[in-house]
């Protein structure tokens, strides 16, 4: 069987680039990984120390080259498909896109911002969003972000982004400030997330291996899904999944590594007390709660990712406009030994639908 890369597809163009297949008029298709970034944004944060203190870190944490190529190459061919809603569409129609489900750019999460300041950012992003998404809104939805680091006023940006702007929840990353995602002061978000029954997608921004990541665009490669199992592995021993059973959490990146080594983590279980002190039961159990994208790059990965979570926790990712994102959706899905037409279906929209309460047409 032919190994098929993703990647070897970027919107817009690149080496490689290839639209793909085009699809049934009668498969609707979701992508529930996509971008956008709000200049105003950043234009309210480019004097603060924090901003201005970015260079140095992204020098330290993902290296000169990747600084360098990301600088040059990566963001000027993101920018407009981050920023352009003609753009989008475009890209949509040849990736045979019907629905973006859109959220912020990581790199805007802020989490160091003050209260006034993070009100600010917070309401400048989902507003955006929210207009966005109501210029074409049979093919846009939207996922806010909220200030998690004041919980408090997480909660209330949370309520206002789904109950007045029409917003399908958020997104968050994988840890604020040095606070896992289990921390106890974020139970007031993980309520109301539960009330509303929306929508929130672990999505990393940067990591926490500090130098070791440092060179060859580790940061990213291996850095971000390792955020992922982490905060994965932490919402799972922590018990917030028990206490809160029904949470709709999508992870990033198919979830990083956790469901390909989930066997380890249920060992820990089984043998560690101090592992089984706060959850009623086996994290691969927990595992089958959680939603992933197929942000996976192959079909042999993705196999094994449904057969470990189940078909109906799959749903239909590219991770646009980023370069590390995978395009060719239609043909990874095709290529997935052992779907049936229905099953083909489901991870390509139906369960995104269901997810977001997007409704399905008869």
């Amino acid at each position: 069987m032919q190994v098929h890369s993703c990647t070897s597809s970027r919107p817009g163009g690149g080496p490689g680039h290839s639209a793909s297949p085009p699809h049934s008029a009668k498969t609707l298709t979701v992508d529930l990984h996509c971008h956008t970034l709000i200049p105003a944004v950043e234009a309210l944060v480019a004097h603060t120390p924090q901003k201005t203190a970015e260079p140095d870190i992204l020098l330290k944490t993902m290296g000169a080259a990747s600084v360098a190529h990301n600088n040059a190459i990566m963001l000027p061919q993101c920018f407009p498909k981050l920023t352009q809603l003609v753009q989008r569409l475009n890209d949509m129609d040849a990736m045979g896109v019907d629905i973006q489900v859109v959220s912020p750019s990581p790199t805007q999460y802020y989490y160091w911002a003050e209260p006034d300041l993070a009100q600010e950012i917070v309401r400048l992003q989902n507003e955006a969003l929210a207009e966005l998404c109501a210029q074409h809104p049979k093919r846009l939805a939207g996922l806010g972000t909220v200030s998690l680091q004041h919980p408090d006023l997480a909660a209330e940006q949370l309520r206002t982004a789904v109950t007045k702007l029409g917003l399908r929840g958020i997104q968050i990353s994988t840890s604020i400030n040095g606070r896992e995602l289990s921390d106890p002061s974020l139970a007031p978000v993980w309520r109301v997330l539960e009330e509303l029954q929306a929508l929130c997608f672990i999505h990393p921004f940067g990591s926490s291996l500090g130098a070791r990541a440092n060179a060859y665009y580790l940061v990213n490669t291996i850095g971000q899904p390792l955020e992922t199992t982490i905060a994965l592995s932490h919402l799972i021993f922590s018990g917030v999944l028990d206490r809160h059973p029904g949470l709709k959490i999508l992870a990033a990146h198919g979830g990083g590594y956790l469901p390909t080594y989930i066997g380890r983590s249920d060992r820990a279980y089984a043998v560690r007390p101090e592992a089984a002190v706060h959850t009623q039961c086996a994290p691969s159990a927990h595992l089958k709660r959680i939603w992933y994208d197929t942000v996976v790059y192959d079909p042999m990965s993705l196999r094994h990712l449904i057969d470990r979570v189940g078909m109906h926790q799959i749903v239909l990712g590219s991770d646009y406009p980023f370069d590390m994102g995978c395009y060719n959706v239609h043909e990874l899905v095709a290529q997935t030994p052992g779907l049936t037409e229905e099953e083909r279906a489901a991870v390509l929209g139906r369960n995104a639908a269901a997810l977001i309460g997007w409704p399905l047409a008869e």
